[in-house]
């Protein structure tokens, strides 16, 4: 675990960033954010005590306040005497899928932060998150399908906001949200679905 995380803090794109150089469409400060250092000076290592705690404060409430609103929010028997579409997959499969992804948004929104903490990117990543959290209660706890369905719509809008906006800048993170944006999409057509069937 500790390669991949050190892989994607350290991906370098310095022929990427050459080759864009040369490019005349891209001279004149149009890709001025793109991270030309891949050395010790870079916002992306884990060899400096700051990045790597700001990497553990991020793991740490992505990971473990989602954990803790998973456990808070057990689906229950309101859920499993629901109708569900046949595309609805095991239950077993929501654990490791959402941990795996709440990792990569971990880091994502790690390497946001170390980029430019004020910038539209970190504002777009907080805002996905707080949705990311709302969710499960509406669904959940409050047994909302309807209010839940336009939750996660605006959860998937907004990662497909910080794709957009993260690309030009770290195409680590916009990358990383990629599965996210696939998974959150078939969750929102699987919320649908309930919504329809009940």
């Amino acid at each position: 675990m500790a390669a991949i995380i050190w892989r994607i803090c350290r991906w370098r794109r310095l022929d990427f960033i050459e080759s864009m150089n040369g490019d005349p469409a891209y001279r004149g400060g149009l890709i001025p954010d793109l991270d030309r250092s891949v050395g010790a000076h870079s916002p992306y290592t884990l060899t400096n005590g700051r990045h790597i705690g700001a990497l553990v404060v991020f793991l740490l409430l992505v990971v473990g306040g989602e954990s803790w609103i998973g456990v808070s929010t057990l689906p229950g028997e309101w859920y499993a005497g629901l109708s569900k579409p046949s595309f609805n997959p095991p239950n077993w499969i929501f654990g490791p899928v959402w941990s795996l992804l709440y990792f990569a948004i971990a880091v994502a929104g790690w390497r946001t932060w170390q980029r430019d903490r004020t910038g539209p990117g970190m504002k777009i990543w907080s805002v996905q998150m707080l949705a990311n959290f709302a969710w499960s209660p509406v669904f959940f706890a409050a047994h909302r399908i309807d209010l839940a369905l336009g939750v996660i719509l605006f959860l998937l809008v907004s990662i497909a906001a910080f794709i957009l906006i993260s690309w030009r800048q770290d195409q680590v993170s916009a990358l990383l949200f990629a599965p996210y944006a696939a998974w959150v999409g078939f969750a929102s057509a699987l919320n649908g679905a309930i919504l329809f069937l009940n």
